[in-house]
């Protein structure tokens, strides 16, 4: 009987996911209150942006001279949008996955090449960057979510850390930071230019960038967290310790920071446990940041991983949002693509799910707390910060509603119904603790 009852849940579930479809922008009815999409309709865009002789990791012998090419990014544009007569909300993405000989058609609330919704106000910008491998598509529910609520957002196919691109860890370990910034003065870029779809519509001045694994290590590294002198004569590290450009100990990185960006969501990010900082490395970080994390991830590392940048991140007002029993990719990648999970070949299933957690429930917590932390650093609302000011411990929040009114000894999660923040954790720390 109960197996019998087991290959029933199993059928039910399918049935339910095929109906569905791969939607990146399922909002359960569980969903805290700020994970729902905001009233502006979405649009998006496909570009590729190049730099310049960047130097060619890949191709520079070690001794030798610095090789240098020009580096192409495919970046996936999602924006507030002002749609035409005939246009409906809805569109499509084909991605390819985990599993590199499985293609996976998404679907979201997007318009592909709708024209931007003029503002008086221009919209902050929002950068997500993926892990190794991933792709522009990782974090897709997050970008469609961001642009509903009147924000420009920017995804990146980071070149040798795609599923199709997945070369040397040494190209991502030195170009991941640098991406991060040059895509950001791209799209300054685009808006300056009168010709651009983006022309005066954002204020690069207010930029997030949202990192996740290797993303998150990138961040790190642009908040100012300068690597740890000794990883670039690693082997893993580029050759002729070119990894010194980002080091904490270089006279020159923190110049090259960018201060245009107001604020950081590192979820998961890898290298405190690989040694990639000194505890000491980052003070260097001041600006405020989101820190996501499962507590049993054996990727990054949890209390000798994330934690540990959390703790030590002392110059920062900072945040660390918990799911406690969950892996490597709490909150961040989409739900397991159908193609994948009507594939007798499951590799690359791990990539998208979690023994514990189920994923969209972890994308709309964590798209939920990113709003407020966002809308509180780049838009300036100060109404935000009572979605953060929670108890630590959700267990230890009261439920006290009578009448339809909270009491005065209710202490729950402010956004999530009855026994829904069950399994979470959020703790807060000012600059300077």
């Amino acid at each position: 009987m109960n197996r019998f009852c087991q290959l029933l849940l199993i059928a039910s579930f399918s049935i339910f996911a095929n109906a569905q479809g791969n939607r990146i922008d399922t909002v359960r009815h569980d969903a805290p209150e700020l994970a729902n999409f905001g009233e502006l309709n979405i649009g998006v865009r496909t570009m590729t942006v190049i730099d310049q002789n960047r130097p060619d990791i890949l191709n520079t012998r070690s001794g030798e001279a610095t090789a240098y090419y020009d580096r192409s990014l495919t970046v996936e544009i999602w924006y507030p949008a002002q749609l035409q007569e005939g246009q409906q909300p809805g569109g499509q993405y084909t991605s390819t996955t985990r599993n590199t000989a499985v293609k996976a058609t998404l679907y979201g609330k997007a318009v592909r090449e709708a024209n931007i919704l003029a503002t008086a106000i221009p919209y902050p910008l929002v950068i997500i960057s993926h892990g190794y491998p991933g792709n522009r598509y990782l974090l897709s529910h997050l970008g469609e979510n961001l642009a509903s609520k009147g924000y420009v957002v920017v995804s990146i196919d980071h070149t040798d850390s795609t599923y199709e691109d997945q070369q040397a860890f040494s190209s991502t370990l030195y170009n991941r930071a640098l991406d991060q910034r040059f895509v950001l003065n791209q799209i300054d870029t685009m808006n300056g230019d009168s010709s651009s779809f983006l022309a005066g519509s954002l204020n690069t001045s207010l930029t997030a960038v949202v990192g996740f694994s290797m993303g998150g290590y990138g961040l790190m590294n642009n908040l100012g967290g300068g690597y740890n002198t000794d990883v670039a004569a690693l082997p893993i590290a580029p050759p002729n310790k070119m990894l010194l450009q980002h080091t904490f100990d270089n006279p020159d990185f923190k110049k090259n920071l960018d201060s245009r960006i107001k604020a950081g969501v590192a979820i998961a990010p890898w290298g405190m446990a690989a040694g990639m900082w000194k505890k000491n490395d980052l003070r260097g970080v001041t600006t405020p940041t989101l820190y996501v994390a499962g507590s049993l991830d054996k990727v990054a590392g949890y209390e000798d991983g994330v934690r540990t940048i959390y703790d030590n991140a002392t110059n920062s007002d900072r945040y660390l949002l918990t799911f406690i029993n969950a892996g490597h990719s709490a909150g961040a990648p989409i739900p397991m693509p159908l193609e994948i999970a009507n594939n007798d070949d499951k590799t690359g299933a791990s990539h998208y799910t979690d023994p514990v957690w189920d994923n969209r429930r972890m994308n709309n917590i964590m798209d939920h707390f990113i709003t407020a932390f966002l809308d509180l650093h780049l838009k300036g609302n100060a109404e935000s910060q009572s979605w953060l000011d929670l108890v630590p411990e959700s267990r230890n929040g009261i439920y006290s509603v009578a009448a339809g009114k909270k009491t005065k000894k209710h202490s729950y999660w402010k956004g999530f119904a009855k026994g829904t923040a069950i399994g979470l954790k959020l703790e807060h720390r000012e600059a300077g603790q």
